[in-house]
C-alpha cells in the first residue's frame, strides 16, 4: 500500500515511541527511515515491527519493508520532508547536532519527547532547522524485540506549521491523529503534571494501573503536582486540562480513598496490565532516566519564580540513587522518604 504524503519521514531515535509512530506510518505506506544505535538497527533488521494496542489493533511491518540507518548522514536518511525527534531527553543535544550536520536548512523537526525544554534545546544546537515542540499523549511499552504495544489512549500534538497541516491526512490514515496548536506550552505543562507520576511508578516497581490504585503512591503523586501547580501559578502559566478533571482538582482526587478514586478516574485507569512508564523501564534496565526533564523542570520553574519544590527535588534524588539500592518502595516507604 502506498500512502500519499508530502515526502519522507525521518525518525531520529528507534526506541518505543519512535518505533511506534514510525511503524504506524510505515504500516500505512508512508516512506519512513529509522535512525538508531546499531543494536536497534540490528533488531529491526532481524524482526521487523509488530505493533499492538489496548483496543485490539495489530499492525506488522516486515524487516524487508523497513529502511534504517545508524546516522542521519547516511544516504538512506537524506533530505526528509519531516523529521521526528524521538530520543530520550538526555540525548537531545547530540541528536540535534547530528541532524544539523545532515539535514538541509529549514527542515521541519518535531520533538516528540517528554518535558518542556527539549525543542528549545534542540533548536539551540540546530539553529538552521525548524524545530517545533510536539507531544505524545499515550504510553508505549516494548514487549520484545521489534514488538511494541500502545497501552493507553491518547493522541499526538504539535505546534502548528503549514508542513504539519499537509502531513495531517497521512498521520490520520496511520491511526495517529495529529492535533496542531498555536501554542503547545499549556498542553506540555498539562502532560508534565501527569508525568510527575513517572518517578512514583518507577520507584514502586508496580505496573502503572496497579500503582495508581494504591493510595499511598497516589498521595506522593499529589504532593508532586501540588508543588508544580504552585510554581505554575507563580509563573503565570495555566496548564491545559488533559483529564476529565481540571489540573487544580487533581491532587484532591488522587488523595481520595481508592474505591472513590476508581469510580472518579475510570477514564484515567483505562489501560492494560502491560502499561509501565518509560522511567520504570529505564530503572529496570539501568539506563539514565528523564527525571531532570520532569521533576527538574518543576524545581527550576519554582526556583525562577520565588518558590520551592522540595518533594520534586527529593524524588529526583531517590531516582538517581536507585542503582545503589535497586529495591521497589511501597507507598508507605515512599511517603516517608518524601515526607508527605
Amino acid at each position: 500500500m502506498t500512502l500519499t504524503t508530502p515526502g519522507t519521514v525521518l525518525v531520529m531515535g528507534a526506541g518505543a515511541v519512535g518505533c511506534w509512530i514510525g511503524g504506524c506510518l510505515a504500516a500505512a505506506g508512508a516512506p519512513v527511515t529509522f535512525i538508531g544505535r546499531q543494536r536497534s538497527v540490528d533488531t529491526l533488521r532481524a524482526h521487523g515491527l509488530a505493533l499492538t494496542d489496548l483496543d485490539g489493533g495489530r499492525r506488522t511491518v516486515p524487516a524487508g519493508a523497513l529502511t534504517w540507518a545508524t546516522s542521519p548522514l547516511e544516504d538512506a536518511a537524506r533530505s526528509p520532508s519531516l523529521a521526528l525527534l524521538c530520543v530520550k531527553s538526555g540525548a537531545t543535544a547530540d541528536a540535534a547536532a547530528d541532524l544539523a550536520r545532515a539535514l538541509p536548512a529549514h527542515t521541519v523537526v518535531v520533538s516528540m519527547q517528554n518535558g518542556i525544554s527539549n525543542a528549545a534545546q534542540a533548536r539551540s544546537h540546530a539553529p538552521q532547522l525548524t524545530v517545533l515542540p510536539g507531544m505524545v499523549q499515550f504510553n508505549v511499552v516494548e514487549l520484545g524485540p521489534g514488538r511494541y504495544h500502545r497501552a493507553t489512549s491518547g493522541r499526538l500534538a504539535a505546534q502548528d506549521h503549514p508542513l504539519l497541516r499537509a502531513w495531517q491526512p497521512a498521520f490520520a490514515a496511520a491511526g495517529l491523529p495529529l492535533e496542531l496548536h498555536a501554542d503547545l506550552a499549556p498542553l506540555q505543562w498539562g502532560k508534565l503534571l501527569l508525568n510527575l507520576n513517572n518517578p512514583v511508578n518507577a520507584l514502586s516497581g508496580l505496573p502503572l494501573r496497579a500503582q495508581l490504585l494504591e493510595r499511598d503512591h497516589r498521595i506522593c503523586m499529589a504532593a508532586l503536582i501540588d508543588e508544580a501547580l504552585t510554581a505554575l501559578h507563580a509563573a503565570g502559566i495555566q496548564p491545559a486540562k488533559l483529564t476529565p478533571l481540571p489540573p487544580p482538582a487533581l491532587p484532591a482526587a488522587l488523595r481520595l480513598p481508592t474505591a472513590i478514586f476508581r469510580l472518579l478516574a475510570f477514564r484515567m485507569l483505562r489501560m492494560d496490565a502491560k502499561a509501565r512508564t518509560s522511567m520504570a523501564l529505564d530503572l529496570m534496565q539501568r539506563r539514565p532516566t528523564e527525571i531532570d526533564a520532569l521533576c527538574g523542570e518543576v524545581v527550576r520553574l519554582a526556583r525562577d519564580h520565588g518558590t520551592t519544590a522540595p518533594v520534586n527535588e527529593r524524588i529526583s534524588e531517590l531516582v538517581r540513587a536507585w542503582p545503589s539500592r535497586p529495591q521497589p518502595m511501597s507507598g508507605r516507604e515512599l511517603r516517608a522518604a518524601l515526607g508527605v
